[in-house]
């Protein structure tokens, strides 16, 4: 008569050890996994927060990124600018604070829109929340980059670098922390 007790605790012993690892299922990766650019200048501190999708065999440029329409910079949720100091992005001044980042991307020339709508989905862009929209110089790329990938580098005691790359093509501005 004592066994029935002991089976029956070793089975609830069994069922908790073993039922978490039947239950529990890896995820798959996303698709557009979730980055963070980051850079200190100074005593300032500027980070880009953003989400890198990937070409995938697809064309990317005048494609699934069309031109002369505004861009959200990524994928999944819009693409973040966080700066505890003032900036001079491309020649235009832009205070300490949260931004969302856009671009305008063209067979020749692309645009880097910093709008103060932030917290929505990357869709979601209101042209009348835009604090400047600013000249990006374009690069083409011999080797494709398969994801996008965004970029912040220091270039001197109070000046950085902010870059995009994606499949041949690369632009960039510089920015001076005031």
């Amino acid at each position: 008569m004592r066994t029935r007790p002991v089976i029956a605790v070793l089975v609830l012993a069994l069922l908790a050890i073993g039922l978490p690892q039947v239950f529990a299922q890896d995820k798959p990766a996303p698709a557009s996994p979730p980055a963070q650019a980051s850079v200190k200048i100074g005593a300032a501190t500027v980070t880009i927060d953003y989400a890198r999708p990937s070409m995938r065999g697809r064309k990317i440029m005048g494609g699934l990124v069309p031109f002369d329409k505004v861009w959200r910079t990524g994928a999944n949720a819009a693409t973040t600018l966080k700066t505890d100091a003032a900036l001079d992005i491309g020649g235009i001044a832009v205070p300490a604070g949260t931004y969302t980042l856009y671009t305008l991307p063209g067979e020749k020339a692309w645009k880097l829109i910093i709008n103060k709508q932030t917290g929505q989905w990357g869709l979601q862009y209101d042209q009348a929340r835009d604090h400047a929209r600013i000249d990006l110089k374009v690069e083409s790329i011999p080797q494709p980059v398969e994801q996008f990938t965004i970029t912040l580098a220091g270039t001197g005691a109070a000046a950085g670098l902010l870059s995009m790359e994606w499949e041949s093509t690369k632009v960039s501005v510089p920015f001076v922390v005031k």
